[in-house]
């Protein structure tokens, strides 16, 4: 297998370092006319697997760069962003197009460290294919292994490139090993490496028996045919890819054939490899180098030959505004128009940028649309409809972005200037609007309070927050109306710092502080209060006396009032007072500030004053009475508890089982998936579980994950001293 085509010719702009310095046509955007002549495929893999800098590679291969760039440089051109840049890892999808033969490549970069897993799995949305990427030197993780599951889960066509392969530690052996036991043995190689001297200086093809020279940095002209000795250290390698192509082949002839020694003709061998790729049953693995530039032609071929294109995939599950199904779409570019934002993005000059995959009918410039998100008002996102007109439209490269008249079914593109698209919303006809199905998005679970440095910076606070959350699901803006802190929940503490810097970046002056966890008050024994609110000033005066009784009640039942006064003492008008002004004290706390609960408010006597007596008067008096029976009586804080169910592998259940119970968790049931996992069921304090994002992921090596629900309030133990 080979690429056909020439490379664009290169120009190079003097005195540039960054991205835009290096394009060989900055000015020219790619738009597809046809969607079985577009390939969409994510990049995904750990963190410092080489995904950024694979894709450097591919750009330099094509033409689309004079040279590739550099991560500690900030001179990538998928990580643009400024806080990627910092971070030296990518930490938002980016979308880099080819073109290849007249095929269009959408590659999309994605994040590969835990914290971003939101951008992630916005890839896998956008993308029809994806490309696993693992170092040669690294090998794979277990957050590697279950996003394997994942893409399978969803059906996804996918292949491995090992990269690295420059590297003295390579280990391309060891590698290939561990991904087909983590993976399956549908994972094989197309190509093996060729040593000279103890370094890889080119790639054969098992298929094909010829070698690639990439020994001068680049792919030469030619291609030779493997020697003796070449072919035969292959022949094992070439034997065990043939009959895995022959085991997905429709031909139920073809392996009886190979069996009794019948040569199978190459050609037949490629087409049923395609096939079987496409249909995601069968998972190619190329070797890469960044720095050589090995594999890069080789990968680009099976990206546009193996991988399918929009045509072959399954558009997803589309409703009208009211809920009822729409009926089933097709990736055609005169149906109704339905694309969804799948990252949006702010431009200190363009304002709202949206990185958009069309599933069905085609996104022009000057048209009007429908812009409408719906069923994410739990991360603060209300459901909201809008009817806007699309002005332009963009083919992006990393950060720099290229216009465009149009983009069909199957294509990606950005949308500058939609006022009101956020991530996860569906573009459609104004004349039909629709709803896409969304994307399952995870839970936030790391809280991060925030407080502006002055009182100027809570309007610019509440600005920025509002922009950043419009582009980021995983993030939730919490007011806690109990605690009155600000709270950012976040991924991880990666995800928090970038957020962070963004507020900062856009001028908002801020810090962090400590998380309160909301707690209650009880009593934890009955008590009696008597409340005398008397005041003469002059004029009408105040006067009202009350006295209760206070009995805790049982966790959860909430709030009794009753009345025994005889004789009138406190006149019938007056008792809701007193009611009032208990609860108002309640809300407020009698110890530590937190809100009253359980508790059984038993009015007993009191006076009244035919003149000064009045409904704030009485109000005040049964505030005091129970800030006095407080005083005298005892007092519980009670913390929240949340049911929590952890996802673990299984080697990994007795370290969080032994965690759990440092934490005051109480086990309540343990599960076995079957696969390998186990579903961990506790009971856990909330204070116990402010960090456990991050402290759960240190435990699993990032693959453990959790989902919680409150449950109650349970008594403080007096050894515990919440913050």
């Amino acid at each position: 297998m080979s690429v056909k085509g020439t490379k664009d010719s290169a120009r190079t702009a003097s005195g540039r370092n960054g991205p835009e310095g290096r394009r060989a046509d900055a000015s020219a955007g790619l738009a597809a006319e046809e969607p079985g002549r577009i390939r969409n495929v994510a990049l995904v893999g750990h963190s410092g697997a080489g995904k950024t800098m694979l894709i450097e590679a591919l750009l330099a291969a094509n033409g689309m760069i004079t040279r590739k760039g550099s991560i500690p440089d900030g001179t990538t051109v998928s990580d643009s962003d400024p806080a990627a840049v910092h971070q030296q890892r990518s930490v938002t999808l980016s979308l880099v197009p080819l073109l290849i033969d007249g095929i269009k490549v959408n590659l999309l970069d994605t994040p590969g460290y835990p914290d971003f897993i939101g951008e992630l799995r916005a890839g896998l949305r956008a993308a029809d294919t994806a490309l696993f990427v693992v170092s040669a030197v690294d090998g794979i993780d277990a957050t590697t292994t279950a996003l394997w599951g994942e893409c399978q889960h969803m059906g996804l066509p996918r292949a491995v490139a090992i990269t690295r392969m420059d590297h003295p530690r390579a280990d391309y052996d060891g590698v290939l090993a561990a991904c087909r036991k983590a993976f399956g043995d549908g994972v094989l190689p197309l190509y093996v490496p060729v040593r000279t001297g103890g370094e890889v200086t080119g790639l054969l093809g098992l298929l094909s028996g010829t070698v690639t020279d990439y020994s001068s940095g680049e792919q030469s002209t030619a291609s030779r045919a493997a020697d003796a000795g070449e072919l035969a250290a292959s022949e094992p390698a070439r034997g065990e890819l043939i009959e895995g192509i022959i085991a997905e082949s429709e031909d139920e002839t073809l392996m009886d054939r190979y069996l009794e020694g019948e040569a199978i003709d190459t050609d037949v061998l490629i087409a049923d490899l395609e096939t079987a790729v496409e249909r995601g049953s069968f998972f190619p693995v190329l070797s890469t180098s960044a720095v050589t530039g090995l594999g890069t032609a080789e990968l680009l071929e099976v990206l546009v030959r193996a991988f399918p294109s929009p045509l072959e995939v399954t558009v997803p599950a589309a409703t009208d505004l009211a809920g009822t199904p729409a009926g089933s779409l097709s990736c055609d570019p005169a149906g109704p128009l339905a694309a969804e934002v799948v990252r949006t993005s702010i431009d200190p000059f363009l304002g709202r940028i949206c990185l958009v995959r069309v599933f069905s009918g085609t996104l022009r410039e000057d048209a009007p649309v429908h812009v409408g998100g719906h069923g994410l008002a739990d991360r603060g996102h209300q459901d909201h409809d809008t009817d806007e007109r699309v002005t332009h439209l963009y083919s992006p490269l990393g950060a720099t972005l290229r216009p465009v008249p149009f983009s069909i079914a199957g294509d990606m593109c950005a949308v500058a200037k939609l006022g009101s698209a956020e991530t996860g919303d569906t573009i459609s006809g104004r004349d039909r609007p629709l709803l896409l199905a969304t994307w399952d998005m995870p839970e936030p679970l790391l809280p991060v309070a925030v407080e502006p440095d002055t009182r100027s910076d809570e309007d610019a606070l509440a600005r920025s927050l509002g922009k950043i959350a419009a582009g980021d699901p995983t993030l939730r803006v919490e007011r806690n109306t109990e605690t009155h802190q600000l709270v950012l929940w976040c991924m991880g503490e990666a995800h928090a710092e970038v957020v962070l810097d963004r507020l900062r970046d856009q001028g908002v002056k801020l810090h962090t502080v400590d998380v309160v966890t909301p707690l209650r008050e009880t009593f934890a024994s009955p008590a009696a209060g008597h409340g005398r609110h008397v005041k003469q000033s002059g004029g009408h005066g105040q006067y009202a006396v009350c006295d209760i009784e206070v009995e805790p009640l049982p966790r959860g039942a909430g709030f009794e009032f009753l009345d025994k006064t005889v004789g009138g003492v406190v006149p019938g008008t007056f008792i809701p007072s007193v009611e009032k002004g208990v609860r108002a004290q309640m809300e407020k706390g009698v110890s530590a500030g937190f809100p009253v609960v359980d508790l059984r408010v038993t009015l007993v006597g009191g006076k009244a004053h035919s003149v000064d007596s009045s409904d704030a008067a009485f109000q005040a008096a049964g505030a005091l009475a129970l800030r006095e029976a407080a005083a005298s009586g005892r007092i519980q804080l009670l913390e929240p508890v949340s049911a929590v169910v952890i996802t673990v592998a299984d080697e990994h259940v007795g370290s969080v089982m032994s965690d759990l119970s440092g934490r005051r968790g109480r086990l309540t049931g343990t599960t076995s998936s079957g696969e390998g996992l186990t579903e961990i069921s506790a009971e856990v304090p909330d204070q116990e579980l402010l960090r456990y994002a991050v402290d759960l992921r240190a435990l699993t090596a990032g693959t453990g994950r959790f989902r919680r629900r409150y449950l109650r309030h349970d008594p403080v133990p007096a050894s515990f001293s919440p913050s």
